[in-house]
């Protein structure tokens, strides 16, 4: 839905949303982590820290921790950049990030093939960065996770193959070398 700081029929901008996307163990968190370190000195792109209703794990990607009504209620009142739910959690991008998209910056954060057409609709810019691997790889590093049973890596798996459609701006980056190339592969594709 477009901002109502810019006008009915204006998308939020001028900076950019970049979402970061993919399914579980294409390395999506460690790319992330690796690019926030190589881009900390660059002025005007900011790294969204989500809110989830989780309890936060240092082995996993670090959030805000969330209750579901805290969730429920910044999602009824609008009081967020993106939001979704997805394997029974809430997750939410900020609303702060949109002031920074507002003043030209660029945002990175991670997100989901869920809200992939909610952001297409409310930013003049939105960027997806769709970090995959073949299946094989994927079923390796979530086993090496040891946070699954082999059935729920299973259900992971057969979820991974899903592209997202007709979605503008992706850029599909294989993240099957070392992570200094997919850095640079997502620099790249960022024009940074």
């Amino acid at each position: 839905m477009p901002d109502a700081a810019t006008g009915p029929d204006q998308k939020l901008g001028p900076g950019r949303m970049v979402l970061v996307v993919g399914p579980s163990g294409a390395g999506k968190d460690t790319l992330m982590s690796a690019l926030r370190d190589r881009l900390k000195d660059h002025a005007g792109v900011h790294f969204a820290r989500r809110a989830i209703t989780r309890e936060c794990d240092p082995e996993a990607e670090d959030h805000e921790t969330l209750t579901r009504p805290e969730f429920d209620r910044l999602v009824s009142t609008g009081e967020t950049a993106l939001s979704w739910e997805a394997h029974g959690l809430g997750y939410v991008i900020p609303q702060a990030c949109d002031a920074r998209i507002r003043a030209g910056d660029t945002v990175i954060a991670n997100g989901s093939r869920r809200v992939l057409q909610r952001a297409a609709d409310k930013y003049q810019t939105a960027i997806v960065l769709l970090i995959t691997a073949p299946v094989d790889i994927l079923a390796d590093r979530l086993a090496a996770r040891g946070r699954e049973s082999k059935a729920d890596i299973a259900k992971r798996l057969e979820r991974a193959d899903l592209e997202p459609q007709d979605v503008a701006n992706l850029v599909r980056i294989d993240n099957t070398g070392t992570i200094e190339d997919g850095v640079e592969r997502m620099l790249r594709a960022l024009d940074l």
